[in-house]
């Protein structure tokens, strides 16, 4: 089992910044990426971003420029980069990990989620 522990949410004003950060634990054989999804009240989940072991990024369009996603490989963590932060942000972040681990029940490599951060933007 993997473990995903997510921390660095909170309340902060709008225009203003916060850093995600989200370390993997557990019986790991190899993380091929590891991302950030979102959730509002009200609405599905969203990607917000991913990183390979490789540094590759993908991001959500709207949300290219204000934010940023990196990846420390040696300690399993992957951070979020917040700045100018909207109203409209305002939403669970959820961790995410795929790893190299392949799935008989689900004929697909296992990936696992986090607990979920909350982040409020408000004045």
């Amino acid at each position: 089992q993997v473990q995903l522990v997510e921390s660095g949410g909170g309340l902060v004003q709008p225009g203003g910044s916060l850093r995600l950060s989200c370390a993997a634990s557990g019986s790991i054989f190899s993380i091929n990426a590891m991302g950030w999804y979102r959730q509002a009240p009200g609405k599905q989940r969203e990607l917000v971003a991913t990183i390979t072991s490789g540094g590759s990024t993908n991001y959500a369009d709207s949300l290219k420029g204000r934010f940023t996603i990196s990846r420390d490989n040696a300690k399993n963590t992957v951070y979020l980069q917040m700045n100018k932060l909207k109203p409209e942000d305002t939403a669970v972040y959820y961790c995410n990990a795929e790893t190299g681990e392949w799935d008989i029940a689900t004929m697909t490599l296992r990936d696992y989620w986090g607990q979920g951060t909350q982040v409020t933007v408000s004045s």
